[in-house]
């Protein structure tokens, strides 16, 4: 017998319809933390004067470049997050191709139609990919292909309790 196209019961409806739901915000545990992520209340709007951003991935591109340069100016802790915003990693690995070279083997020799380089919408690539120390002070770096997942919460504990996280954790690259 097959259930595609059947209708399945709910399980969980009567106890939703009871008011009987469980989420995560309703749980609370001895010693449990609370973090606020903050947005801008308008759309695309700046913040200013953040105590601690995470940032992952390699800086590419001209709008990348910018938005770290931002990001550094606006941020009291700047955290590199992951291998390729510490070493530059997988974005890296088209250092030796010049970027012309890149966008004409992307977009002209690899497509099926449509081949031409796009110019519209498509930031304006670096000559190099390149890890965030490179272009702003980074203060705290966690390598990681994901970082652990205890490394990360380590450091936000840290910062949580006003201590300066410790910036030779031993984490394996990859």
């Amino acid at each position: 017998m097959s259930s595609i196209g059947t209708r399945l019961p709910r399980k969980e409806d009567p106890r939703l319809l009871r008011g009987r739901g469980r989420f995560g915000d309703d749980i609370s545990v001895p010693g449990q933390l609370w973090a606020r992520v903050v947005r801008s209340p308008s759309a695309h709007g700046d913040l200013n004067d953040v105590d601690v951003t995470l940032v992952e991935g390699a800086v590419s591109s001209q709008d990348d470049l910018n938005r770290i340069q931002k990001i550094r100016q606006r941020t009291n802790i700047l955290i590199s997050l992951g291998d390729c915003a510490v070493t530059g990693n997988v974005p890296a690995m088209r250092n030796s191709i010049p970027v012309q070279k890149l966008l004409q083997k992307i977009y002209i020799d690899g497509a099926q139609e449509g081949k031409v380089i796009p110019s519209d919408r498509v930031p304006a690539l670096l000559k190099q990919a390149r890890p965030l120390r490179e272009f702003v002070k980074v203060d705290l770096c966690l390598p990681g292909c994901p970082p652990p997942s205890k490394a990360i919460v380590g450091v936000i504990n840290d910062l949580l309790d006003g201590k300066k996280p410790d910036a030779t954790l031993k984490v394996k690259f990859g």
